[in-house]
């Protein structure tokens, strides 16, 4: 698989029950593994962007509190030695007998208003499964029939950097890292919290001026590795989980 393929999130900081390592030279050296999503995508019935995007990062969210990606869990290695590299995730698309057969391997399909997304546990980067890997990424250029509304203040939300411009799979993506990223600094009780409720969230892009309120508050922050789309380094998402904000007010 090409790197134009794939879209990774640098860490620079970690809570200490993290399992991602601090120092990026070392997650270089580990074997890289990435985490596929599915997102399905019929001709006729398209999902809206907002809510594929709510959707892949509430799958993210699902496959890490599952039972089966830690402790002794069938997955939980493969979710280790995947976060203990670079945090690397694929979207790619599925209609019909695709999707069918997506759907046959072993995941979680995780259902939104309009989206279904499915993800995997985390596979080698050159590795996949023969009927993940013949999916094609291009062509999940989606589109909002009406404009999002306020989120609810009481919501987590994954706010998206207002002066990049991203495709829906690539935007996708970004919203599993922060939404991933939040998981890993969120205390235990609102970890589980968060899960019981079945991972409520909002994504929204800010405006410029809230933006720059996001990125000085010390909440997560996505800086993209810059294999596709966007340039190195670049800011992409905060996320503004009600806990974390309290933690730092």
């Amino acid at each position: 698989m090409s790197t134009d393929e794939t879209t990774a999130a640098i860490v620079t900081t970690a809570p200490e029950d993290s399992p991602f390592r601090p120092d990026p030279g070392t997650r270089d050296q580990a074997r890289q593994f990435v985490l596929p999503l599915v997102v399905r995508v019929e001709r006729a019935a398209p999902p809206s962007r907002t809510d594929a995007l709510r959707t892949a990062a509430r799958a993210v969210l699902v496959l890490l509190g599952d039972a089966r990606s830690s402790g002794d869990g069938e997955w939980a290695r493969a979710v280790r030695d995947w976060q203990d590299a670079r945090i690397r995730k694929v979207v790619r698309r599925a209609r019909g007998a695709e999707w069918r057969r997506v759907e046959a391997l072993p995941g979680i399909t995780v259902t939104g208003e309009t989206a279904e997304v499915r993800v995997f546990p985390p596979v080698p980067l050159d590795g996949w499964p023969r009927d993940l890997a013949r999916l094609q990424v291009s062509g999940t250029d989606l589109d909002d029939p009406e404009p999002p509304v306020e989120p609810d203040p009481d919501l987590p939300v994954l706010w998206f950097n207002p002066g990049l411009d991203m495709s829906a799979g690539k935007a996708m993506a970004q919203a599993g890292h922060g939404a991933q990223l939040a998981w890993w600094e969120l205390p235990d009780e609102h970890r589980t919290a968060w899960r019981d409720a079945g991972f409520p969230l909002a994504v929204r892009t800010a405006d410029p001026a809230h933006w720059h309120e996001l990125t000085s508050a010390g909440l997560p922050l996505v800086r993209d590795a810059g294999f596709t789309e966007i340039a190195p380094g670049s800011c992409t998402v905060v996320a503004d989980h009600p806990a974390l904000r309290r933690g730092r007010s």
